[in-house]
């Protein structure tokens, strides 16, 4: 029996940078001795994708275009692509002539943002299914995929809709730095008014089951406040002691390990995370904690004018399936060019498979 389980890998937006960052990603032999990894996208995509690998890197990789998970190989060297055939061949370069690698150039466009969306939905069937252990996604386009007439903020709300899912939150990590959040893809302004007890013991709880999930037997979990100081006792703002501290005292009560007892400062709190005190921090909107995510993980090479890293990755937990994802955008920019960095696909397949075989 072959009990590596098999990853269903959406390719993201056609015109983006994940057709090239997976053909990266599974240029390393060592991956199929953990997973077997099967693309759903386009073939034609990938195609250029492996052309261009091979011009840049010298990679040489076979494509395996298939229609059904029967088909796959899960072999190292051929890369399996469900192939759903949905972007036009001729709005792929041609890799005939191709003697340097180029930008795309097409940015966010209907097409893209459609196909990227049934690639999603195609990974969300398979693993309601049973047929794959594990869903990976590489970056879509939010504007594209509105431009196509799907009204979702991003994958999050998509797996939540097609999994019928009501309590969920959004996890970053960057090595063992976690982060989870009370609010992601709204204005600052409703952020803060999302702050309510209900919502904060309700991410503590979840946050403690991704930790469990993950394989910590004991997870101790910090929170962060809202305001500066958290609101030095109501002169900077009371959500702290009108909604956050009630969440942590329920908590508390239902024997989740928070050391603290109370809110922790905002500005001290990841200093504590990096140094050991909690296994993952809740934190109360978006920004709150993708930035120091990004900042630890995303690092930018100034003489050689390329990113050195983007890792980090982002987890929804609460979902009936896992799921996994790359922390980074579609670079529509750079797409095409062979210069997009795979680590966080990597770290993004290492988390699924992680949590696939801690499930089974």
């Amino acid at each position: 029996m072959d009990n590596r389980p098999i990853l269903g890998i959406s390719m993201g937006d056609p015109f983006g940078n994940g057709p090239e960052i997976t053909v990266r990603a599974l240029a390393d032999a060592a991956i199929y001795d953990r997973c077997r990894p099967l693309v759903v996208g386009d073939a034609s995509s990938m195609a250029y994708a492996l052309k261009v690998a091979e011009k840049v890197d010298d990679i040489h990789l076979s494509l395996h275009a298939v229609r059904s998970i029967e088909e796959a190989h899960f072999t190292y060297g051929s890369i399996d692509v469900l192939d759903l055939g949905l972007v036009p061949p001729e709005q792929i370069p041609d890799t005939s002539d191709l003697d340097e690698p180029r930008p795309f150039g097409v940015g966010a466009c209907k097409t893209g943002g459609e196909a990227a969306f049934q690639y999603v939905k195609q990974v969300i069937s398979m693993a309601l299914a049973g047929e794959i252990d594990a869903t990976v996604t590489n970056a879509l386009s939010k504007e594209a995929i509105h431009m196509a007439g799907h009204r979702y903020s991003g994958h999050t709300e998509i797996y939540a809709h097609y999994t019928h899912t009501d309590q969920y939150t959004m996890m970053l990590a960057h090595e063992d730095l976690r982060v989870v959040h009370v609010s992601t893809h709204v204005s600052l302004r409703e952020a803060c008014d999302r702050v309510k007890k209900d919502r904060v013991l309700e991410c503590i709880r979840i946050a403690d089951a991704g930790c469990r999930a993950l394989g910590i037997a004991h997870p101790r979990i910090g929170v962060a406040g809202l305001n500066p100081h958290c609101g030095e006792n109501g002169m900077f703002g009371t959500e702290e002691q009108e909604e956050i501290q009630p969440a942590i005292d329920a908590a508390l009560a239902e024997g989740i390990d928070i050391p603290e007892k109370k809110p922790t400062p905002p500005d001290t709190v990841f200093s504590k995370a990096l140094g050991g005190w909690y296994d993952i921090v809740v934190v109360m909107y978006h920004d709150q904690g993708h930035i120091p995510l990004k900042v630890k993980g995303f690092v930018y090479d100034r003489e050689a004018g390329r990113w050195e890293a983007v890792a980090g990755i982002n987890v929804t937990l609460g979902l009936p399936i896992i799921r996994a994802s790359v922390d980074h955008g579609t670079g529509f920019g750079h797409a095409g060019n062979g210069l997009a960095n795979q680590l966080s696909l990597v770290n993004a397949m290492g988390y699924a498979i992680r949590l696939a075989k801690a499930k089974n």
